[in-house]
């Protein structure tokens, strides 16, 4: 009777250290990570004062740091954002006073936006937080202030005005531009509830963020039709006069450029129009072939590497192999700080794995401090040549810590991609997984390529002589018994010693359990007391059996995955389908899935095709709501597509994948590229209410007046995005697609709405289209 210790399944490593303790800590879903985490710093200092001498506790990866970069990423880009849309305003309307109206609108919004987040339980993120635009924030107030402004300066009073009629002068300007300025927010509102919609993944990531934007929206709504007018009656000046500064002339040259622009565009109406739809149709060449990706993948700052030695391999080779790795990564790259390796299960099996596997979490420096490599994929490759060519027989899957839980957690394969192999026979599957693996190896972004080892693992298999287990008046189950008792262990009781409890296990020694002789050699009581080797009632071989059975459903598969570097995933995955189909003949009932993040791709591709859909059809039943007219909202509705062109020329420029970050920024940006067409509908409307018939009057006049708030709107809504599309921060990832989209396309639409919008209005105005093309030519010297 000795002391000792059960059947170890796992073990956990620390570079040039050895075998250490470690432990996760676990957050309750809904809490806050860096009060927990706090907490959990608070508690372990307690801990360790009350370890024994040389004990101490050190976490070797912390959420804080993540968290803590991604909202100083967040807050810089807000800030800046913030900084520059507030200098556009002063800029462009030329008066400081308004600027600073309009800019209050910032501050005011997002404490409306943090209230109501509050409020419904939204908690501040990168995604809550990240996506908000204070360039669509002060839209609307923009376009009230800038009416009033002109306003006053078209009324050409020579004398100061009193309150009286500053306030006369301000309902009268809103009161033209207020259905325009408000519909235009109830759009962008509007745009954002199919999002709201989303399920899966992607609602999770992106409902927070359209109930912020939300939030802010309706902040914004309400200010400007109460805020706005009020503070510019008692916070703009009443003098009359105006001088003339660096805006005017900034509007001048553009009022100059885009008048000539506007006479040619007038004369050469129909080549515009073609023009544009041979823009429109290689946007979509472009966006077919463009391939894509679930959501980019987010900068963690640490690797996580599935090892994985020969099957069969005992715990203390994959030890072994875990600390040699580390040794040799802090030892060849200065960026390391500490390599954790986990091999096999924990104590609390909440990440099961067999004992020849081992995840080496790889603890980095920050990235300003790399000097082996520029980038995370560079640095990757580097490891992973280096570990392979000094560790030969092992294999390495670079990932990083939440990418490879989150990948594992949706389809049960660590990897970015996982083709599953269905069907009945184990070595069939083996067979068509290995053909697959080697037809996809190849093909260019596909690394760490894993095929699931179903075979191969050596056993002592018993096989049971029934008959002379009987004649000796025995049961199976009294065989199984015996073994399971001198290899495994049978507990006959408890011990306690103090308030200490140990199980009192009944066991072979050691040394009669070394061989498969001693297997055979194992006696069994028969019922008259008569001790029988276990090799008279069975046979004991070495046989080579199924190291796993993994079934889906009951249906058995075999998974086949890999990582990508380099290029996106929908586009490896359709050349990896086009090769399997023409090389790889699969038997009758044999069929595979692709799944990962390919498959989230999909599904989410799926969700967008209906929310999309849903998003334009509100927004054309409020474009017909606000006009009247089915005619005019098809018109400003035009402005869709042409937003769309600029949206997927800067992420072809980019050199970026359509992702669903990009999917939910073309629903954005389809409701902010129409607010320049209802401006522009709107005061074609108003010249024509007031008896002006020419159209090309109509049209030049129209344009010239509403310049500056439509350049403004959209040069606001484009800049406040611009850090998040530049920034280079931690969680920046995620956000760079959505903000790319939505400034290539206001960019576009913009351009094209200025253009192509007046030429289409005089198109539908017209009674006759075609007739008498000659008289509707534009008298360049009189329109001079």
């Amino acid at each position: 009777v000795k002391y000792g210790n059960a059947v170890r399944y796992g073990a956990m490593t620390r570079a040039n250290e050895g075998e250490v303790v470690g432990g996760v800590v676990l957050m309750l879903k809904g809490s806050n990570s860096n009060e927990v985490i706090r907490n959990v710093k608070e508690k372990i200092a307690l801990i360790e004062k009350s370890l024994p001498e040389g004990i101490v506790i050190e976490a070797y990866l912390d959420r804080t740091k993540l968290v803590n970069n991604a909202i100083h990423t967040v807050s810089k880009n807000l800030i800046e954002g913030a900084l520059i849309v507030i200098f556009v305003l002063v800029l462009l309307l030329g008066n400081i006073r308004a600027g600073i109206l309009v800019a209050t609108m910032i501050p005011l919004c997002m404490l409306f936006a943090i209230a109501m987040m509050n409020l419904f339980g939204v908690s501040g993120n990168l995604m809550s937080l990240g996506a908000i635009d204070f360039g669509l924030i002060v839209d609307g107030a923009v376009i009230i202030v800038e009416a009033t402004l002109h306003h006053i300066v078209s009324k050409r009073y020579t004398h100061r005005l009193s309150q009286d009629e500053m306030d006369t002068e301000v309902y009268q300007a809103a009161s033209q531009i207020r259905s325009s300025a408000a519909f235009g927010e109830i759009i962008i509102l509007i745009v954002y509830l199919p999002i709201l919609a989303l399920v899966g993944i992607e609602g999770k990531m992106f409902k927070p963020m359209a109930q912020t934007v939300s939030f802010a929206i309706i902040g914004a709504f309400i200010l400007s039709l109460t805020y706005v007018p009020m503070m510019s009656a008692l916070f703009l000046s009443k003098k009359t006069e105006h001088k003339e500064n660096i805006s005017d002339k900034i509007m001048a040259f553009f009022q100059k450029v885009y008048h000539k622009i506007m006479l040619i565009a007038l004369n050469k109406r129909m080549s515009i129009c073609i023009s544009t739809m041979i823009l429109f149709v290689l946007s979509l060449i472009v966006f077919i072939n463009m391939g894509g990706e679930f959501i980019p993948t987010l900068e963690e700052g640490d690797f996580a590497v599935e090892t994985r030695v020969l099957t069969g391999s005992s715990m203390s080779q994959t030890i072994d192999a875990s600390l040699k790795g580390g040794e040799i990564l802090k030892r060849k790259f200065p960026e390391v700080i500490d390599v954790i390796g986990k091999v096999g299960t924990s104590e609390i099996p909440t990440d099961p794995m067999p004992i020849e596997a081992c995840d080496m979490i790889i603890v980095l420096k920050d990235k300003d401090e790399w000097t082996s490599a520029s980038n995370r994929e560079e640095l990757a490759n580097k490891m992973q040549a280096v570990l392979e060519d000094e560790m030969p027989g092992v294999t390495f899957g670079f990932q990083q810590p939440i990418q490879m839980r989150f990948n594992e957690l949706m389809t049960g394969a660590r990897q970015d991609v996982a083709l599953k192999i269905y069907g009945e026979d184990l070595n069939m599957l083996t067979q068509q997984a290995n053909s697959i693996g080697n037809v996809i190896k190849n093909i260019e972004g596909v690394k760490d390529l894993y095929i699931e080892q179903v075979e191969g693992l050596p056993q002592i298999v018993i096989a049971f002589n029934r008959d002379r287990i009987a004649q000796y008046g025995l049961t199976i189950e009294d065989v199984n018994r015996v073994i399971r008792t001198a290899f495994a262990g049978e507990s006959a009781g408890l011990i306690y010693v103090g308030e200490k409890r140990s199980n009192l296990v009944v066991r072979l020694e050691k040394t009669s359990r070394q061989s498969i002789e001693d297997v055979r050699n194992l006696y069994v009581a028969s019922y008259k007391g008569t001790q029988i080797p276990l090799s008279q009632v069975a046979s004991v071989d070495f046989k080579i059996g199924a190291s796993q059975i993994q079934r889906d459903d009951t249906k058995r598969r075999i998974t086949v995955a890999f990582n990508t570097r380099g290029r996106d995933v929908e586009s490896i995955v359709e050349e990896a389908k086009l090769n399997i189909e023409s090389k790889v003949h699969l038997p009758t009932g044999y069929y595979i899935t692709y799944g990962g993040q390919f498959k989230n791709l999909i599904d989410a591709k799926e969700r967008l095709m209906a929310a999309v859909p849903i998003a334009l059809v509100l927004i054309f039943i409020l474009l017909y709501f606000t006009f009247s007219s089915v005619k005019q909202s098809v018109l400003i509705f035009t402005a869709i597509p042409l937003s769309a062109i600029g949206g997927v020329f800067a992420l072809s420029l980019r050199d970026m994948p359509f992702s669903i970050s990009a999917g939910v920024g073309f629903i954005a940006l389809f409701g902010v590229a129409v607010l320049n067409g209802i401006v522009l509908i709107g005061e074609f409307n108003r010249l024509k209410k007031e008896g002006m018939t020419d159209l090309v009057q109509i049209v030049l006049t129209g344009t010239s007046t509403r310049l500056r708030p439509v350049l403004m709107t959209a040069m606001v809504a484009s800049m406040g995005f611009l850090p998040m599309a530049l920034s280079g921060g931690s969680g920046a990832e995620v956000q760079k697609p959505l903000a790319t989209v939505v400034i290539g396309g206001l960019i576009s639409a913009t351009i094209l709405t200025l253009i192509i919008l007046p030429v289409l209005y005089i198109f539908s105005e017209q009674k006759i289209i075609f007739r008498k093309r000659d008289k509707d030519k534009v008298d360049t010297s009189s329109a001079l």
